[in-house]
């Protein structure tokens, strides 16, 4: 769990200093990405369903965001 949170630490920093915008869309994808391990290995840590079904929501809205930010940084327009 520790390294998870290194990695989360990482991308964090990334989000907030990437140079470029497609920097910031891939720390946060990553960042969604490492919030569902740590989740996960919470949920078998603690031997409890519920941080399963948050990571899985999480990962739901991790996806849509990431999809559309890079909708978004291809077109300059979401709604088509």
């Amino acid at each position: 769990m520790f390294a998870v949170s290194v990695g989360m630490l990482l991308a964090l920093w990334r989000l907030l200093r990437g140079p470029t915008v497609p920097d910031r869309i891939l720390a946060l994808d990553t960042l969604s990405v490492t919030a569902i391990a740590e989740l996960v290995l919470l949920g078998m840590y603690l031997k409890s369903s519920i941080y399963f079904e948050a990571a899985l929501l999480i990962a739901m809205l991790g996806f849509v965001a990431t999809v559309v930010l890079s909708k978004y940084l291809v077109r300059r327009d979401i709604v088509e």
